[in-house]
Parts: structure tokens; C-alpha cells; sequence
């Protein structure tokens, strides 16, 4: 599991220092054009552990989120 910083060139992401194998798997977050985004140290190893929990089948499904949430009436 990596986390990586990029931007988009020419319609393409460029990673800055990291080097991913052809094919490999990746999900995005992106930002709007005027937020910002910074991650500590600390958050950034929270945030790699909680992928890796997810890449191992230990989330919840949006089904299960969504009957877990308060009936509105």
C-alpha cells in the first residue's frame, strides 16, 4: 500500500516520487481546484492503514451504512 501525491498533466496523473508497476490498481481523491489538502505524517500512516483494512474485505457496504442511518420522516 502506497499513498502518493500528483497532479494532472494533459489529462493524465503524475505521481511525484513514486513509481507504480503497469496496471496496478489505484483509487483517487481529489480535491477542488481551491482546497487544500495536507496530510501529518501520523494521518497519512492512519489513512494507509484504514486502505490496507479495506483491501483486506473489512469495511462496511453502502447498504449496510445506509440501513444503519436514522429513518427520516
Amino acid at each position: 500500500m502506497q499513498v502518493a501525491t500528483g497532479t494532472v498533466v494533459n489529462g493524465q496523473i503524475v505521481l511525484e516520487g513514486v513509481a507504480l508497476a503497469e496496471g496496478s490498481l489505484v483509487t483517487v481523491v481529489s480535491r477542488g481546484a481551491d482546497e487544500t489538502f495536507d496530510l501529518s505524517p501520523e494521518q497519512e500512516s492512519e489513512l494507509a492503514m484504514a486502505l490496507e483494512e479495506v483491501d483486506q474485505g473489512h469495511f462496511l457496504g453502502l447498504d449496510q451504512v445506509l440501513s444503519s442511518l436514522p429513518k427520516t420522516k
